[in-house]
């Protein structure tokens, strides 16, 4: 094959009128109405960022010095990028209202290889995310223990990283295979799981500011930023893994009712919940306790048993659990659909894409789950959401660059939604992703490094010969025959 032939191949855009057409076909059960998609948003935002890395910031670590009270501005700058990032995935999922969401979007405006990639980066950094959450439950589930009188054995509570004689985390991959579980029972039974347990976990946050709020010593405040603005950048990488959700929530478009209606409107709404709760609940947190008392694990838990409410410590780690499942549930969900996504257009074997009676990727879902259980068990939490945030920020990167070329060469297609101030804001949002990945640590970008040229090997082994797209792809009369129009 010539070097032309070659780049036109990897450089193949999926025709955006060939979607809709495809939708009829995906085996996905349409039941996700405003409301639901909304919950899933906050459901996957809403989590681990308040309950776990807020103190784990705040306080610090053995590689990063704590911010203190300055967390606050940590969040806000992670939300200010993401809020560029979440107009530019509302104008897509307006336009575009399929499973895969980045993974689609840079398929149909950048070609195939650049799409190819973020669904690669998408199916670890999900799955990172969903152990990463696992980790902050079962610290939450540890100090419950520790509240009513019961001890686990550290070695079957923590990973050898952490320095405590851990060897394995228990708790944190049975959380992932009963998520799994969940998660396996189908997209209705999910979505209301996920309203309700949201519901919970917006009551509990609510009143954990409201009884905080009598317990802050403004000494705590003092000084705000103890370790200056250059780690207060750095914990701005590090909690930007608390501001998304709404990506992986944008995978289940085709489950939607009304997608290109629905989708923007939850994308929207889910971020600017998030954000009012997380400025109020960070200033609550570092409020009642001075930031070097803060337990990096469970913040809450041992802020109000630091001013002698251990009871509320005990419910709040009890219903922290609950709702940090929702978050898990959310990604997971957001891994299963992207990788059902590139198998269905041939880039992946076909065999993932199989749905069962409840409209559910039921191989795809148990991979991924025990992928996540497993490193949950044995990976610090900081590692983990370090290895997130990179994968998540490259996607965020594409999306506002894809929103904005396929604006210019696509003008008339229909959106249901149109991002203000092009092309600033989506710029806005390249420049701060690209500005947060690389506050992160090397070891990361090794490690991210590491997947994309395994993810090539791939593609170039299997994906580009056997793309939907690919007229000489053994599975390109099979499309036609299941009457998905292709270019």
């Amino acid at each position: 094959m010539s070097t032309k032939d070659l780049s036109q191949s990897i450089m193949r855009r999926k025709p955006i009128d060939d979607i809709e057409e495809e939708n009829k076909h995906s085996g996905l059960m349409k039941s996700l109405g405003l409301w639901q998609l909304t919950a899933i948003g906050v459901g996957g935002i809403i989590g681990v960022g308040i309950f776990s890395l807020a103190g784990l910031v705040a306080h610090g670590s053995e590689s990063e010095p704590g911010v203190g009270p300055a967390v606050l501005f940590s969040f806000l700058i992670a939300g200010l990028a993401s809020a560029a990032a979440a107009l530019s995935y509302a104008e897509f999922a307006g336009m575009i209202p399929r499973a895969g969401s980045a993974y689609t979007y840079g398929y149909v405006a950048l070609g195939e290889v650049i799409g190819w990639f973020i669904g690669w980066d998408l199916l670890l950094e999900y799955i990172a995310i969903v152990a990463v959450v696992a980790i902050g439950i079962s610290g939450y589930f540890d100090a419950f223990l520790t509240g009513i009188g019961i001890q686990m054995p550290v070695w079957m509570t923590s990973t050898p990283d952490e320095g405590k004689g851990g060897i394995v985390n228990i708790p944190a991959i049975v959380v992932c295979l009963i998520v799994t579980w969940i998660l396996s029972r189908g997209t209705r039974a999910f979505g209301r799981f996920e309203l309700v347990a949201v519901a919970i976990k917006v009551v509990l946050i609510l009143f954990i500011i409201g009884l905080g709020i009598f317990y802050i010593d403004t000494n705590n405040y003092n000084p705000f930023m103890p370790s200056g603005f250059g780690p207060v950048l750095a914990g701005s990488a590090t909690v930007f893994f608390a501001v998304f959700g709404y990506d992986a929530m944008s995978t289940a478009a085709e489950e939607a009712t009304d997608g290109k209606k629905h989708m923007p409107k939850a994308i929207i709404l889910s971020l600017i919940i998030a954000m009012l709760l997380y400025v109020a609940a960070t200033l609550v947190l570092t409020g009642m306790q001075n930031y070097q008392d803060i337990d990096p694990k469970a913040g809450f838990a041992s802020a109000f048993t630091g001013v002698g409410l251990p009871v509320i410590a005990t419910i709040i780690s009890v219903f922290a659990v609950l709702s940090i499942l929702t978050v898990m549930l959310t990604f997971l969900l957001g891994v299963t659909r992207v990788w059902f996504s590139m198998s269905r257009d041939g880039l992946l074997p076909g065999w993932f894409a199989k749905t069962d009676h409840h409209g559910t990727p039921q191989r795809v879902t148990w991979i991924a789950g025990v992928a996540s259980a497993l490193l949950a068990g044995v990976f610090p939490i900081k590692a983990v959401a370090d290895l997130t945030n990179i994968g998540i920020l490259a996607a965020f990167v594409v999306v506002c660059l894809a929103v904005i070329i396929f604006r210019y060469k696509k003008p008339d297609a229909p959106r249901a939604f149109r991002l203000p101030f092009m092309p600033l804001v989506p710029a806005f949002g390249v420049l701060a992703s690209a500005f947060l990945m690389f506050q992160l640590h090397w070891e990361t970008w090794a490690r991210f490094g590491v997947w994309l040229v395994v993810g090539l090997v791939i593609y170039f082994g299997y994906g580009r010969k056997n793309s939907l797209m690919n007229p000489n792809s053994p599975r390109h009369e099979e499309a036609v025959e299941m009457h998905r129009p292709l270019a």
